[in-house]
C-alpha cells in the first residue's frame, strides 16, 4: 500500500524540491516534514496538527489534498500513536500556543491601559499640583537704576500670570514678560501663576530701586 508520506516524498523529489524549500514555503518544521515522509506520526504534536501538516504539504506540491489525506487516515492510528501518552498531553503544544496568545493579548491590553493612564495623568497633573513658575528677571535682591522694569519668566502655557496683580501675556512656550513701574527704594514684586484648575504658585522678588 502506498503511504501518504511516500507519495509526498516522491512528488517532492520529482519537483526537485528539498525539505528546506518546503519548510520555508509552508512554515512547517523540517523535523515534522521528515516525520511525515517516514510515517513517524508520533513525532508530531497532535492528530490535529498531523492532518493540517499533511494537507498543507500536499497543497504545496499541487497534489489532491483529499486523496493524500485518505492515504494518511488509513495508516494513521491515533489511539496507537498518541494514547501511549497521558490523556491531554498530546494537545500540550496546542494549549501552550493558545495560552501564549491569551498572555500576549493581556500584555497588549495592560500596556495600552498604562499608556492611557499615563496620558490622562499628564494632561491633568496640574489639577492636583501647582503650575511651574520661574522668574528669570529680576533676581532676588537686585539693585536697579530704572523705575521701569520688565519681569521675565516661564510657566505652563495654559496658566495665567499676574505681576503685582496685573495680567501678563503667556506665550505658547510658557514664557512671559511684563513691564511695570516701580518706585524708588525697596520694592516688592509679586508674580503669581494660576492654572485652569485654580491651583496657583507665587514668587516674590525684593529689589532696590535707585
Amino acid at each position: 500500500m502506498i503511504r501518504a508520506g511516500q507519495r509526498l516524498h516522491d512528488e517532492r523529489v520529482k519537483k526537485e524540491l528539498s525539505l528546506e524549500d518546503v519548510s520555508k514555503a509552508t512554515k512547517i518544521r523540517l523535523s515534522y516534514l521528515l516525520a511525515i515522509e517516514k510515517g513517524e506520526y508520533e513525532e508530531l504534536p497532535s492528530s490535529t496538527y498531523a492532518q493540517g501538516f499533511v494537507r498543507n504539504y500536499a497543497k504545496h506540491l499541487n497534489l489532491n489534498e483529499e486523496e493524500i489525506l485518505g492515504l494518511f487516515r488509513r495508516e494513521f492510528n491515533e489511539e496507537k500513536i498518541f494514547r501511549i501518552l497521558p490523556e491531554g498531553l498530546d494537545r500540550k503544544e496546542e494549549f501552550s500556543m493558545h495560552g501564549a496568545k491569551i498572555q500576549n493579548t493581556l500584555l497588549v491590553v495592560i500596556s495600552l491601559a498604562v499608556i492611557l493612564f499615563a496620558y490622562i495623568l499628564f494632561q491633568y497633573r496640574y489639577a492636583i499640583i501647582s503650575p511651574p513658575l520661574e522668574v528669570n528677571f529680576p533676581k532676588e535682591g537686585a539693585i536697579v537704576s530704572s523705575q521701569t522694569i520688565t519681569v521675565l519668566g516661564k510657566t505652563d502655557s495654559n496658566s495665567t500670570v499676574f505681576v503685582n496683580s496685573e495680567p501678563s501675556i503667556v506665550g505658547s512656550d510658557g514664557s512671559f514678560k511684563k513691564t511695570i513701574t516701580v518706585f524708588s527704594g525697596e520694592t516688592k514684586i509679586t508674580i503669581k501663576a494660576v492654572n485652569s484648575f485654580g491651583k496657583e504658585k507665587t514668587i516674590e522678588r525684593h529689589i532696590e530701586v535707585k
